[in-house]
């Protein structure tokens, strides 16, 4: 599909972005993992971060196989999509379970996690269907992904020191 392919300086890039971005997010939790597995929404939120960065990362990479038909590429990012989902729906169970007078904003929490897998999820849908319009789901997606994971990131990081 010729569509598939306009948008290989796209992946190239989202490839590197979010590869990168994941590594440095491991570390970053790394240096204070001891506290942060402490707390089971905090463990169960930045690994939902991490897996919407893995999603765009795959949904970048698939992107980028020579030839590769709409059809096969819609089907797999549904797949992943509601792989990378899993994670969030586990995260927000975490985030409930979680009576804290300190956790507030329990919704918008957990929202914020399946954005980039609904965007996918959208998306493949349409690429199977043949519409080239999933491959514009896809790339909103990819920046869902890394801003929320920037975003949980952060956020987990903060609250373990605090």
């Amino acid at each position: 599909m010729e569509q598939i392919e306009t948008w290989s300086d796209f992946n190239v890039a989202m490839v590197g972005a979010t590869a990168a971005l994941a590594g440095l997010v491991i570390v970053a939790a790394s240096v204070n993992i001891g506290d942060i597995i402490k707390e089971a929404s905090l463990t169960a939120r930045l690994a939902a971060g991490i897996s919407g960065l893995v999603l765009a990362l795959i949904g970048s990479a698939i992107g980028l196989i020579p030839a590769v038909g709409p059809v096969p590429y819609g089907v797999a990012m549904v797949v992943i999509a509601v792989g990378a989902g899993v994670f969030q729906a586990q995260a927000t169970r975490r985030i409930f379970e979680n009576r804290l007078p300190a956790n507030r904003l329990r919704w918008l929490k957990s929202a914020v996690g399946f954005f980039a897998p609904l965007a996918y999820l959208i998306g493949g849908a349409l690429l199977a269907a043949g519409q080239p319009v999933g491959l514009v789901w896809f790339a909103a997606g990819s920046i869902v992904a890394i801003v929320a994971a920037l975003l949980v990131s952060w956020i987990v990081l903060v609250e373990v020191l605090r």
